[in-house]
């Protein structure tokens, strides 16, 4: 079950869905910029979405340095990039991947900290788990700071207390294993990110909700959303033969792919097919095991999702939490109407591009199945509706305009001396 708020549970945030994307004036910009992530510059997930907030700053003639783990990408010089690809922590790749991602966190951090400590820089841009030396010393120096988070508060819209039972033992814990539990970054770690950054990056509606449910001020939240590649991801001429339902991600409990398989096995639909495509999690065995029939296709992963889609019907994605599945907004730009939670990002506008659904309902995805499958004449204006709103609104040219904007916004907080105050 989802802990997260509903929608309405908390005020409507101050950021909004659709902001205005003028560039702002460059004397309102930083002039040398810092730019850290734990991720590379260019490719798909975090890869893409870390090099488009990079080129955002090269964009505007303020990045002064990026540094992050590769470097896939040929639009920002390679002498403004400090690829880790050669990083030492590659020594530490056979451990459990949490504990080895986390290690590559605190290097990137250890690495952009020292630059910020001995370079000239006037402002920092990092990734929440990534960024907490770094943010330090830049509170020191009285930089401005931006924090760019992938997902939610990490309360996500629960209270908790600073420090919880289970966290003190495991930080009074001695050994091996437990130094290898706490490479990943602490919830600690991270809230104490949140406290000492000028403005904290949304990547959703849903997102900003649960910050301001945990009591960060809006002023401090710049709303910059996700972007897709118009170019790349474009609608097919004509639906396709039989009804297609497609989802893509991780296929995980996450991201509700046991519900949606639950939901396809009630309705028994003819002339239809369900597509996953992603990685198959363990978790997903016992659900693929009890609900596929042979409208069910598993696909694992695939580089050319344009061509998917294009031979999809609709897109579902019953996720329960996300920042904002980037994949939601590629399906909207391919034409394709949408199912899928509030809690996935804001691609859907119900009833316009789409359907909102609860997450972790089958029985509501089944009806939302069925009411495509029964009224496929609505899909393709849904679908025009969908790739409508991505091209007025979630491009990565609209991302990176965002992101400049909150530069801005944070100089001036900066030179306001309206920087939050530990």
């Amino acid at each position: 079950m989802s802990t997260a708020p509903s929608v309405g549970s908390v005020a409507a945030p101050a950021v909004d869905g659709c902001p205005p994307v003028s560039a702002p004036p460059q004397a309102a910009l930083p002039a040398r910029l810092l730019y850290a992530t734990s991720a590379g510059f260019g490719g798909t997930g975090l890869h893409l979405t870390s090099y488009q907030s990079a080129l955002a700053a090269e964009e505007a003639g303020i990045l002064t340095l990026g540094v992050g783990y590769a470097n896939q990408q040929s639009q920002i010089p390679r002498q403004r990039l400090r690829s880790l690809a050669a990083h030492p922590v590659r020594l530490l790749s056979a451990l459990p991947s949490p504990a080895y991602y986390g290690a590559k966190k605190r290097y990137v951090d250890w690495i952009a900290s020292r630059e910020l400590a001995r370079g000239s820089y006037d402002a920092y841009h990092g990734w929440s788990g990534d960024s907490l030396r770094s943010l330090l010393v830049a509170r020191q120096k009285g930089l401005p700071t931006l924090l760019e988070v992938a997902t939610w508060h990490r309360n996500k819209g629960m209270t908790k207390p600073f420090e919880t039972r289970s966290e003190r033992e495991l930080r009074a814990r001695a050994g091996w294993r437990a130094w290898m539990d706490r490479l990943p970054p602490s919830r600690q770690r991270v809230l104490l990110e949140y406290e000492l950054a000028t403005l904290i990056l949304m990547p959703s509606q849903f997102s900003a909700q649960t910050f301001l449910a945990a009591g960060i001020p809006a002023h401090r939240l710049a709303y910059v959303g996700r972007g897709a590649d118009l170019e790349r991801f474009t609608p097919a001429p004509t639906p396709p033969p039989i009804f297609r339902a497609v989802f893509a991600g991780a296929l995980i409990k996450r991201k509700g792919v046991h519900h949606l398989l639950q939901a396809w096995h009630s309705l028994s639909l003819k002339n239809a097919e369900l597509v996953l495509v992603g990685a198959l999690h363990p978790e997903i065995i016992p659900a693929l095991a009890q609900w596929k029939t042979d409208s069910v296709r598993v696909l694992g992963f695939s580089a050319d999702l344009p061509a998917i889609f294009r031979e999809a019907s609709v897109f579902v994605f019953p996720s329960e939490c996300e920042g904002w599945a980037k994949v939601t907004v590629e399906a909207a730009a391919a034409g394709l109407p949408i199912i899928g939670t509030r809690e996935s990002g804001d691609a859907v506008i119900d009833g316009v591009t789409g359907s909102v659904v609860p997450p972790n309902d089958p029985a509501a995805l089944a009806e939302r199945l069925r009411h495509c499958y029964d009224h496929a004449d609505e899909l393709p204006a849904m679908g025009r509706a969908a790739r409508q709103r991505v091209e007025e609104n979630f491009t990565w040219a609209h991302f990176r305009r965002r992101v400049r904007q909150a530069y801005a916004r944070a100089q001036a907080q900066a030179r306001s001396g309206a920087h939050f105050s530990l």
